[in-house]
């Protein structure tokens, strides 16, 4: 019960971020209440937490876990209900605001179950949220080259994740294959592509005093790793939405987000 008082308080002092992910959770019970920061103490605080939402103790829309993948169909009941679906398309007409920018911006992160807090973030602005848990697959990469050639501008791709030997190599090779598939197949010498990594970074573990933990040994990238590692979801919510907030209006033209 004192667990769940504790998780609790988290979900209502975050409340405007639901949902939150159960890691994210972990690391405010381990910062505020001194919960053990080992993975069996996570695999436990997991557990409540399902069963907690299995007993509505915790809404379910409080907390994202989800790993289904799935592909939608746009089928229809009959005609009239295609015509229904047409007139709410119309009345939930917004303007890409991104059309008019000299730039396209894109965030990506690498934990899914943020999506929803970093959308609420971007969205005001028409920036695009992905989810890169497949970043170091091929195709992904390609298919961000594509869109950016096919956008015909300059793109910047705003990263969020952990800061740990294989996401910050991760994060490098991407930006090193993207560019180059970039480069080959533009259109014109317009178009070109910049990474930058907005969370998380050696300096945000240190001013927001993170916790930490050694590399890992079986990870062959830790070789020539210093220090120690970090989780983006070690941030907190609010954390995380001010600084993505600001990475994206150091990017924006202001005159033209006007017009």
């Amino acid at each position: 019960r004192l667990l769940l008082d504790q998780a609790q308080a988290v979900l209502d002092e975050y409340r405007r971020f639901w949902p939150l992910t159960c890691r994210q959770i972990f690391y405010r019970m381990v910062g505020v209440h001194g919960y053990d920061k080992t993975e069996t103490a996570y695999g436990r605080l997991c557990h409540h937490l399902a069963n907690a939402r299995r007993g509505n103790i915790i809404p379910f829309d409080a907390i994202r876990d989800d790993g289904v993948t799935t592909s939608s169909m746009e089928h229809f009941d009959d005609h009239d209900d295609f015509l229904r679906h047409v007139r709410e398309l119309g009345e939930g007409y917004t303007r890409n605001k991104l059309v008019a920018q000299d730039v396209h911006i894109e965030v990506w992160c690498e934990a899914a179950g943020m999506l929803p807090q970093l959308y609420r973030v971007a969205e005001p602005y028409s920036v695009p949220v992905y989810s890169s848990g497949g970043f170091d697959s091929l195709t992904a990469k390609k298919r961000l080259a594509d869109r950016i050639c096919a956008i015909e501008k300059r793109a910047i791709i705003l990263h969020l994740g952990d800061f740990d030997p294989s996401g910050v190599s991760i994060f490098d090779a991407v930006a090193q294959d993207v560019e180059a598939f970039v480069m080959a197949d533009r259109p014109h010498g317009l178009v070109s592509v910049e990474f930058e990594r907005v969370a998380l970074v050696e300096e945000q573990v240190v001013a927001y005093d993170l916790p930490t933990a050694p590399a890992k040994a079986s990870d062959s990238r830790s070789k020539n790793w210093s220090g120690g590692t970090c989780q983006l979801e070690a941030l907190p919510p609010d954390v995380i939405a001010d600084i993505l907030k600001a990475a994206i209006e150091r990017r924006i033209d202001w005159v033209q987000l006007g017009q």
